[in-house]
């Protein structure tokens, strides 16, 4: 069964798996090659190996970029994985949505293919300055116009599968209404007190694989998983899920600015003011106004 680490892109979702990876896989915590395996344990959905003939549709490289082709297969692909019997953790940045193709209504996932849900959520003022950095957007009123808009598909490029991301909120409270399993982690908790919210992540785990720990290994685990850190094994070249710069081709900084991602010395209150008018009701309830 899946248990999804849901998330709006660039909220801390690699910064979970980084984490889930250490607190799974026993063993070299201190050898720093590490953090170019966490996608084994932790694989994005959607992939093109999630769909690869699956039927007679999607079988060329070109097949995959056919939105109603992907959706109308989003649950026999996700049942294919779940055939093994086995726990699997996969990142997702699709929102968690249902759509209608020929009067028939197909969700992204439901609770038969899903086992739990690690969800992660950042403040979307500080969402749009990684944004900027992560998409090379050339101004914060692009960012603005990707994290607002409701109808946005990403992944739709060759070699790569369409999934729908739509705004900053749909995406947050589509996933927040899922019951079954459900953990919230806030970036700004990670950043604040991470052996808190690792403590957090081991109790929820624990109701579905033994995890073995004490205080030395979330010490360590902590360490591991700082954000300094991660940089500096990115610097290392060990990361390797960065994006190339769309003009310059070179690679965009994964692990960016972290703790000095600070909106109020990065933004102009014009783009401050219109993020928090349109997510208003959302950033209340998740106090960040």
């Amino acid at each position: 069964m899946i248990i999804w680490l849901a998330s709006y892109p660039k909220s801390g979702n690699t910064w979970i798996r980084a984490i889930l990876h250490q607190l799974i896989i026993k063993g070299n915590i201190h050898d720093e090659t590490w953090i170019s395996k966490i996608g084994r344990l932790v694989n994005s959905y959607p992939k093109i190996e999630h769909f690869q003939n699956l039927n007679s549709l999607l079988t060329k490289p070109e097949d995959f970029l056919n939105k109603k082709e992907i959706i109308k297969n989003w649950d026999i692909s996700q049942k294919k994985l779940n055939s093994g019997n086995e726990l699997r953790f996969l990142k997702t940045h699709n929102m968690l949505c249902s759509i209608a193709i020929d009067q028939n209504n197909f969700q992204f996932t439901d609770e038969n293919n899903t086992l739990g849900v690690i969800h992660i959520v950042r403040d979307p003022r500080n969402v749009i300055t990684s944004l900027k950095n992560h998409f090379s957007f050339e101004s914060y009123d692009k960012a603005l116009d990707f994290i607002t808009d409701e109808n946005k598909w990403v992944g739709t490029e060759k070699n790569y599968v369409p999934h729908l991301l739509s705004s900053w909120e749909r995406n947050f409270e589509s996933w927040s209404r899922f019951s079954k399993n459900y953990i919230l982690f806030k970036y700004e908790e990670i950043l604040q007190n991470p052996k808190k919210q690792i403590e957090r992540l081991i109790e929820y785990l624990q109701k579905f694989i033994e995890i073995k720990h004490n205080q030395e290994i979330i010490d360590k685990i902590t360490n591991e998983t700082s954000f300094e850190n991660l940089k500096k094994l990115e610097k290392k070249g060990l990361f390797l899920e960065q994006v190339d710069n769309k003009k310059t081709k070179k690679k965009v900084n994964f692990f960016h600015l972290g703790s000095k991602n600070n909106y109020k010395e990065l933004l102009d209150k014009k783009i401050i003011d219109e993020i928090e008018k349109k997510f208003q009701n959302t950033m209340k309830k998740l106090n960040y106004l």
